[in-house]
C-alpha cells in the first residue's frame, strides 16, 4: 500500500530543477505519477525518478526557451533568486508575485 504524501510546492510557486537549468512556476500538481509509460521510459534509468512522490505541472524556461515541464518533487527546490519569469502563459493563470509565490488569477464570467 502506498502512502499519501502531501505536496512541498504550491501552485503558484516559483521552483528550480535540482539539477538541468530551468525554473518555473507550479501550475498543476498530480500526487503521483501521472504520464505515459513512455515518457518515463524515456527518462534514463540512472535518474529516473521514483513514480510514488508529487509530480508538479510548471510553466518552465531555461535561457533559450520557454516550455511546460512534468517534473518530480525530488528534483525541485525552491527559487529564491527574485530574478523575473518571461513565460508568455504567466499573466494567463497568475497575478502579483509576492515571496515566491504568484496569485492565482481567478477570471470572472460575464
Amino acid at each position: 500500500m502506498s502512502t499519501v504524501r502531501n505536496a512541498r510546492f504550491q501552485i503558484g510557486q516559483v521552483v528550480r530543477h535540482r539539477v538541468y537549468p530551468f525554473r518555473g512556476v507550479v501550475f498543476d500538481v498530480d500526487p503521483t505519477f501521472s504520464n505515459t509509460e513512455e515518457w518515463y521510459a524515456s527518462i534514463p534509468q540512472d535518474v529516473r525518478p521514483a513514480k510514488d512522490q508529487p509530480y508538479y505541472h510548471l510553466l518552465a524556461e531555461n535561457a533559450e526557451t520557454e516550455y511546460v515541464a512534468y517534473v518530480s518533487e525530488q528534483n525541485l527546490l525552491p527559487d529564491e533568486s527574485d530574478e523575473p519569469l518571461r513565460h508568455p502563459q504567466i499573466p494567463e493563470f497568475f497575478e502579483d508575485l509576492r515571496d515566491g509565490v504568484f496569485r492565482f488569477r481567478f477570471v470572472q464570467e460575464h
